[in-house]
């Protein structure tokens, strides 16, 4: 799955990149997490577009949010039955950039942030499905959720799901929806080659959204990583015939 991910690339390369003829400028994210507004490259009237989508997708359909899951991720597999996908599928596919994300790693009864992105250090693009909600009001929301395809064999070791990235070959393809046919993007919507991807244990500090900088990213050593461990209470009895003098409780 992907749950938060990484863009630190400067708005200059990424324009570059995606092809977008919008000139935005926007600081490096380190831990952009869900119900937060993120970059959404678009196809529209014959030339691609920048646009800012709330991550977490909002059916058209929907009533009342609130009483909605949200819905971050996309399952490739379902994307042409599920009724929050299928429309999306077909007529409003995007590229959401990046250069990496975060997954956890279940380790020792805790769970491991690791840091994934690309083995060359270039930036990357997730494949995204949008839609517009429209309030009851006529408010109008852009909302955004990333495909995941089951994970080759090395990122299985981490997790059995993983964002699918588009290569920049095949921007025009995953962007073009001008029909409804969408077997010519189905093949897209898998895993990255084995070796493609890179990672490395970073602090457990990602686990908040507040923090936010680059020291995210640094890998930490195993003597780190048991440093973040929460040390376990130990109780000790109280001595026969003695009384508890309520610190019986330490770290």
């Amino acid at each position: 799955m992907c749950g938060r991910f990484v863009i630190t690339s400067a708005p200059a390369a990424l324009r570059q990149l995606f092809g977008y003829i919008e000139q935005p400028n926007f600081p490096p994210r380190f831990n952009v997490a869900p119900t937060q507004p993120i970059p959404v490259v678009l196809a529209e009237n014959g030339a691609r577009h920048f646009r800012l989508m709330r991550w977490g997708l909002l059916p058209g359909w929907v009533k009342d949010p609130k009483g909605f899951t949200l819905l971050i991720n996309a399952r490739s597999e379902t994307v042409l039955e599920k009724p929050a996908f299928k429309r999306a599928i077909r007529r409003r596919r995007g590229l959401i950039p990046a250069d990496g994300y975060y997954e956890w790693k279940a380790e020792g009864g805790r769970k491991q942030p690791f840091f994934i992105h690309r083995a060359d250090g270039a930036p990357l693009g997730f494949a995204a499905l949008f839609e517009t909600w429209v309030g009851p009001n006529g408010e109008e929301l852009d909302t955004v959720a990333i495909v995941t395809a089951a994970a080759s064999e090395d990122l299985a070791t981490l997790h059995d799901r993983v964002p699918v990235t588009i290569s920049p070959s095949d921007f025009e393809r995953w962007l073009d929806s001008r029909s409804d046919d969408v077997d010519a993007v189905l093949p897209l919507m898998t895993a990255p080659r084995i070796g493609e991807f890179a990672w490395h244990p970073v602090s457990t500090r990602v686990n908040r959204v507040a923090n936010d900088d680059d020291q995210l990213l640094l890998p930490i050593s195993a003597e780190e990583i048991e440093a973040e461990v929460p040390k376990k209470k130990v109780v000790r009895k109280a001595a026969a015939g003695s009384a508890d003098d309520g610190q019986g409780s330490l770290f």
